[in-house]
């Protein structure tokens, strides 16, 4: 169960575990790299539309926010696929890994995109895409990635097509704060629904799935209807100003993918939680006021310490 404060995710044992991290009684778990896409088609009611999902309330991770469809690079990523668009070598430029790296954050992108969403960004040329993947034989391939039981690589080479990179832009780069112990380096890419693909409520992991406008969602991120993790509702914030999916990506060259780690500090006894560049997510975390230090891991009733808010809604 997590708290928030608009609709931000607040696990309940953040407090004891940021202390731990600042007295140094907690390591830090390495971060596994991680794809994330923002599926974006242009709406009848004005810009474009992404494409989100609702964590099942089960998921360790995030459960019950809204996300979108993505997941950690999987080492066969780095096999050997047909490829069309900019090259490794200038993938690595962009994402600031090396060249085996970037091939497989990419495909992580597109595979994740494809489990998650039956949306595949790859087509039988350099200049073609899918135009359907609804079919039995379709899901039959979705499953078996999902299961492990089928590489992408070979997937690829099996149905002979070539992965569209071209179709992907590089927006942002987050990584899980360090007293998480999931951590993810996530890669942020924005991308258009492919003309004649539709997406498809088929991740298990989720329970929800929406089309929404950026300006409509982050607007139920701030009454507190919709949750969310910082990275999620900031990508929204700064896709709001584009009135078309095309626009949308000319801008994402662009894009910083200076990667953004939260800073937990102790300043009198209070955790002060922040987010550079991000100031409307900084918490303010105090002891109770009968001077314990914050609710232990699963406590059912959220932290025990005071949180209040520097930027954006207030508590």
């Amino acid at each position: 169960m997590s708290s928030t404060t608009n609709g931000q995710w607040y696990p309940p044992e953040w407090p004891d575990r940021i202390r731990a991290l600042t007295n140094g009684e907690l390591t830090p778990a390495a971060p596994r790299r991680a794809a994330t896409v923002l599926l974006l088609r242009d709406s009848d009611s004005g810009g474009p539309a992404v494409h989100m999902l609702r964590r099942r309330a089960s998921m360790a991770f995030a459960g019950g926010a809204y996300a979108y469809p993505g997941g950690s690079v999987d080492p066969r990523d780095e096999r050997p696929v047909a490829w069309a668009g900019p090259s490794r070598a200038q993938w690595a430029v962009r994402l600031g890994v090396d060249q085996a790296a970037a091939q497989a954050i990419v495909c992580a992108a597109v595979r994740e995109t494809f489990e998650e969403a039956g949306v595949l960004l790859a087509g039988a040329s350099a200049g073609t895409v899918v135009a359907d993947t609804t079919g039995e034989d379709w899901e039959a391939d979705r499953a078996a990635l999902v299961a492990h039981e089928l590489s992408f690589a070979d997937f690829l080479s099996r149905r002979g097509l070539v992965l569209r990179s071209d179709l992907l832009a590089a927006w942002a780069r987050w990584i899980t704060p360090e007293f998480e112990p999931r951590r993810y380096d996530t890669w942020f890419f924005v991308a258009a629904l492919p003309a004649g693909q539709r997406t498809r409520d088929v991740s298990t992991e989720a329970d929800r799935t929406v089309w929404i406008r950026p300006a409509d969602a982050a607007a139920g991120y701030d009454r507190g209807d919709l949750l969310m993790m910082p990275p999620t509702i900031s990508m929204l914030r700064a896709l709001e100003p584009y009135d078309s999916v095309a626009r949308t990506l000319a801008a994402a060259p662009a894009q910083d993918l200076t990667p953004v780690l939260a800073r937990a500090e102790l300043v009198a006894g209070e955790i002060v939680l922040s987010w550079p560049g991000h100031h409307e997510f900084t918490r303010h975390i105090a002891p109770d006021r009968e001077g314990t230090q914050g609710a232990g891991p699963g406590a059912p009733d959220g932290p025990s310490s005071t949180l209040r808010t520097t930027g954006g809604t207030p508590a």
